[in-house]
């Protein structure tokens, strides 16, 4: 088993190293850095355009490994890193089949360059591989940088309150059990922009948003009844107007992930978020770890 990191060079930058390096080092594991470049056509050319193409990826493929090299030894001289190439026409395809050759543990990738500095952006290769992939997929904020600590501190798991999202709560109790490290519920309580404002006016609003806060106190005060969770594991109601406000009431720490649950939808899309994890993801400060269904 190892951590499989997607990098090529010129995209996502050094981040995906950076929280692939320390998720290696908490699982106590190796890492195998995945590079997938374009694949030729199978067809020959008489232009010699096919050798010129798999020259260039070829080219690409090593140029990738080298800078991961230098940036992975930067971060940790003595891990046990590997370098893979990959020959796909799509990389989340050619992602995939890394993860299943070299018998991964955990997906890390980047997010897109277009985003801003420190949020979670997914882009159409993250996008594809959240409906595909086998194994949890970390997705790293841009620009996020390796914590001092070393590997992980915490690992905080997003309860919405509902009886099918329990078993979400139990494997991330487990996983941080067996690793060693703390681990936090947190339910999101969230009014939205417009909730009925034409109707039953802001006060009505702020009535309805604390009776979803008192519920989720109750949920979360439940797991520790029925021993989902332990005495010593923080719960929180995060609440905001928006999700940007609630995520950003709560406390986040050096070397934290923020986990996500998923639903199965079927044996080819694996993994499928719905609107609130959509939200999570896209505001969380954090790198977001998500487990398929």
């Amino acid at each position: 088993m190892t951590v499989v990191v997607g990098y090529l060079t010129g995209k996502a930058g050094a981040s995906p190293l950076h929280l692939a390096v320390g998720a290696a080092r908490t699982l106590q594991t190796s890492l195998a850095v995945a590079t997938v470049v374009p694949r030729p056509w199978m067809t020959p050319s008489p232009a010699r355009i096919d050798a010129e193409y798999a020259q260039y990826a070829a080219q690409l493929a090593s140029t990738s490994a080298e800078q991961a090299r230098r940036i992975i030894a930067e971060l940790d001289s003595e891990l046990e890193v590997t370098f893979h190439k990959f020959a796909h026409r799509s990389v989340s395809d050619g992602l995939l089949e890394a993860v299943e050759s070299l018998d991964a543990e955990a997906l890390v990738l980047g997010s897109a360059a277009d985003g801003q500095l420190g949020q979670v952006v997914v882009g159409s290769t993250a996008d594809r591989l959240l409906h595909s992939c086998p194994v949890p997929l970390a997705v790293s904020p841009r620009g996020y940088r390796r914590p001092k600590i070393g590997g992980l501190s915490r690992i905080t798991c997003a309860y919405p309150g509902t009886r099918d999202a329990v078993d979400v709560v139990e494997r991330i109790a487990v996983l941080t059990r067996s690793l060693g490290v703390a681990m936090r519920v947190v339910t999101f309580a969230v009014r939205g922009r417009t909730m009925y404002p034409p109707l039953v006016g802001l006060s009505e609003e702020d009535l309805v948003l604390q009776e979803w806060i008192d519920q989720a106190r109750e949920s979360l005060r439940q797991l520790k009844i029925d021993g989902v969770i332990g005495d010593d594991v923080d719960v929180v109601v995060a609440s905001g107007g928006a999700w940007d406000d609630a995520l950003d009431s709560i406390e986040w720490i050096e070397g934290e992930v923020l986990a996500i649950g998923t639903s199965p939808a079927s044996a080819v899309r694996r993994v499928f978020l719905g609107e609130r994890g959509s939200k999570i993801l896209r505001y969380s400060p954090v790198p977001v770890l998500v487990l398929p269904g």
